[in-house]
């Protein structure tokens, strides 16, 4: 009998393959053998991923507020897809972790610190899916996900709702126009509403949305889901939720189902136009007529479907996975655009937009973008995106930003930090190659004529900045390949060696993303490195308007350097107060406008990286040009920029200055007895409280706190709430410093400029 199987196992549907292995191996254990079997299912995988239609694939992020569940779910997308054997969980007593946190402090931590790839197959499609980390200090991970991928689930906690980070993630949604699906988890948690949770879908996340199942239970009394497109109950049976059992509606959840089947009818009624025909036609929709509409509008980007289970307890599941392919586009059915530079001009630079084409061929016109990089044992890791023609290992690739040619010497595809070799791919897949060299967000071409350039992700600006060194000087060496390959990695980690203090300085985006690259240095380099105090990326700016008017003259024999430039600098409020402008408005040809590129380097880049009242980066401020004069041999770029630099100082100098600091918006969630003490926690930070909420026997403090009283706070939680609350924090604006902090900086950073001075004036004696 094991012959037989092992011979016709290739031509039976995945359906019965999974039953095979779940009920003849797990349950009657009736094969001697089972590896052989195993192994048959993953080279039947190999050979549908290579072969599968565009329209059967699907390009997925995983994506939530932290501790919502992401992760385990996507261990139950690998588990019933037959892509992996066991499920393990990411704090489990066995010690093994989850699949897609395979790295070390992943599993100590219990949390997602870096994107992981893997894939699936699903009914005939093959599901390419990322699993992104919840935390705001790892957020780049998630912008660089959703910039390649077509789709998204984003998981919400049936009982924490609507969190800080779920409205990061959904503004990331939203910035790349990704149609995605909306997953309730934990419906078997404590005091789980998943309809208040669609009422803060709708509310907070501005979601046309409608739930596409109910619940059969809560809590503990969670058995499983109604779907009310179909009109059927969804139990899932087996010692792992393996078995999904149809049957029919309880009756006390009919009239329930059919209300919100009605419900969900309006919505997409309202925004897709066939739908809508059929309803003010009196007509009832069928099933495949409602889902269809639901996948117009979804990949539209009108209507969000959502969907309810809990991960952990094995249910909700494999409708998840229907949803996915049944609602969220193809590769095909999602507009990619390049910039080609052929076409550039001054009025555009990058160049007109040309729509990618994401037909399957390979013809000589690949179009790639490297999303993300990694450090293994084989050498550096550059995941693709392939957006139009196909890849064949040993095909050369081109460069757009630096010209380099490059050889695929090795084509992989991910499974979490496990490789599968690839003889090719094409428009649409996600994978990986090394012996290349670049950089994240670099475009890839076939053809070194082709200048095509894909739109660069979204990087946003460290907040936190924190003094680094080795205990050990002999392992400088060690100590700065180290921090080259995380800055190479890593957009938001940035490193720079500050002369003034004598030591490296690191910038991240919160305390504990700085940890965990400190700890990863003591893991994979054997470096003891500590971190000293943070520091916080305070900005200055002027308030009002200050004139400046400045002739550069400066004559050494032959042609000299001149220029001279008049108009005025203006501080900038609110939204705009982290904006740097030069404005133009110079008239005749005093001031020649092939100067201008110069002129505006000169004020923007050289007198703005630094303050003259803390030493902090200006921002905030606007230079207007009016006029200026110029010498027909000795006017240059240089003369210009220098006599800028110089203008922007002196203006700099006489205008009224303040500091500005970063202020960061705050969720604390505990139980309802420490409210009163995280409260006042709050206010004694001088932080301002934006909403309150209590549900049940917890409570929801949202405001806003100025990053400078933040650190240290996950300590003092911890002793306000006996251990029992949690916080998360993101960036939100920039705010001017109370008058007593901007002196403090001040006298610290003028004290720093006369110690400075003496010291120079002593190596000089």
């Amino acid at each position: 009998m094991e012959r037989c199987l092992q011979r016709f196992f290739p031509i039976l549907s995945h359906t019965f393959r999974k039953q095979c292995h779940h009920k003849l191996f797990l349950e009657r254990n009736l094969f001697s053998s089972s590896q052989i079997i195993k192994n048959y299912r993953r080279n039947f995988s190999t050979k549908v991923d290579q072969d599968v239609e565009l329209t059967h694939m699907r390009n997925i992020g995983i994506a939530a507020h932290i501790d919502s569940g992401k992760t385990t779910v996507t261990e139950r997308l690998l588990f019933y897809t037959g892509r992996i054997d066991e499920m393990h969980e990411v704090k489990g007593k066995d010690k093994v972790g989850a699949t897609m946190d395979s790295m070390d402090l992943e599993r100590e931590r219990g949390i997602t610190i870096q994107s992981a790839a893997t894939h699936v197959n699903w009914k005939n499609h093959r599901i390419n899916i990322i699993d992104t980390p919840g935390h705001v200090d790892f957020t780049v991970e998630v912008e660089r996900a959703l910039r390649v991928l077509d789709g998204a689930v984003l998981v919400v906690c049936a009982n924490g709702g609507v969190q800080s980070q779920t409205l990061t993630v959904n503004r990331q949604i939203n910035r790349y126009k990704v149609p995605s699906i909306i997953f309730i988890n934990k419906l078997d948690r404590l005091a789980a509403n998943p309809h208040k949770c669609l009422q803060l879908i709708r509310s907070k996340l501005h979601r046309n949305a409608a739930f596409v199942q109910i619940p059969i239970g809560l809590e503990n009394e969670c058995k499983g889901v109604i779907d009310i497109i179909t009109r059927k109950a969804l139990y899932f049976e087996g010692p792992q939720g393996q078995t999904v059992v149809e049957a029919a509606i309880p009756d006390h959840l009919v009239e329930r189902t059919e209300e919100k089947r009605a419900e969900l009818i309006e919505c997409v009624s309202d925004v897709d136009e066939e739908l809508g025909d059929m309803i003010l036609l009196d007509q009832e929709p069928t099933e495949e007529q409602l889902k269809a509409a639901i996948r117009r509008t979804t990949i539209a980007r009108t209507f969000t479907p959502v969907l309810l289970g809990t991960a952990l307890r094995n249910k909700g599941v494999q409708p998840l996975l229907d949803a996915i392919t049944e609602y969220l586009p193809n590769p095909s059915e999602v507009k990619n655009f390049a910039f080609d530079g052929t076409t550039a001009t001054e009025e555009n630079p990058e160049g007109n937009k040309v729509v990618m084409d994401p037909t399957r061929s390979k013809d000589g016109k690949m179009v790639a973008l490297a999303f993300k990089l990694e450090q293994s044992k084989y050498g550096q890791l550059t995941y693709l995106r392939i957006y139009q023609g196909g890849l064949t290992k040993g095909d050369s690739l081109y460069n757009v930003r630096s010209r380099q040619r490059s050889k695929t010497s090795r084509l992989v595809r991910m499974h979490a930090n496990k490789l599968e070799d690839l003889p090719e791919v094409y428009a649409g897949d996600i994978c990986a190659l090394f012996g290349v060299e670049c950089a994240s967000g670099d475009t890839f071409v076939s053809h070194p004529r082709s200048k095509y350039s894909m739109e660069s992700i979204f990087v946003p600006d460290p907040v936190v900045s924190m003094s680094l060194k080795s205990k050990d000087r002999s392992e400088s060496g060690k100590l700065s390949k180290a921090l080259n390959r995380f800055s190479r990695e890593d957009p938001t980690f940035h490193t720079r060696w500050d002369e003034e203090g004598k030591e490296m300085i690191v910038a991240g985006m919160g305390e504990l993303h700085l940890e965990v690259y400190a700890q990863r240095m003591n893991k994979e380099y054997g470096l003891n490195v500590e971190l000293g105090k943070p520091k916080v990326a305070f900005r200055e700016t002027i308030i009002g308007r200050v004139p400046f008017d400045y002739l550069h003259k400066r004559q050494t024999g032959g042609a000299g350097q001149y220029g001279r430039l008049i108009g005025y600098i203006e501080g900038l409020s609110g939204a705009d107060n982290t904006k740097l402008e030069f404005v133009d408005k110079t008239s005749g040809t005093n001031v020649p406008q092939q100067y201008m590129k110069s002129i505006k380097k000169g004020f923007l880049e050289d007198s703005m990286d630094q303050g003259v009242y803390s030493g902090s980066p200006m921002a905030g401020v606007r230079v207007v040009l009016l006029d200026g004069a110029s010498h027909i041999v000795d006017s240059s770029e240089l003369a210009f920029r220098i006599c800028a630099n110089e203008a922007a100082k002196q203006a700099f100098t006489y205008a009224e200055k303040a500091i500005l600091q970063p202020i960061v918006n705050v969720e604390v969630t505990g139980p309802i007895e420490f409210s009163q003490a995280v409260m006042a926690g709050i206010t004694q930070k001088k932080g301002t409280i934006l909403e309150q909420d209590l549900d049940g026997d917890y409570f929801t403090l949202v405001c806003d706190v100025a990053l400078n009283e933040m650190f240290g706070y996950a300590s003092q939680l911890r002793s306000q709430t006996e251990g029992k609350g949690e916080y998360s924090m993101e960036f939100a604006y920039y705010s001017r410093c109370p008058e007593d902090l901007e002196e403090k900086l001040a006298r610290a950073y003028q004290d720093s400029l006369v110690q400075d001075a003496t010291k120079k004036t002593k190596k000089r004696r």
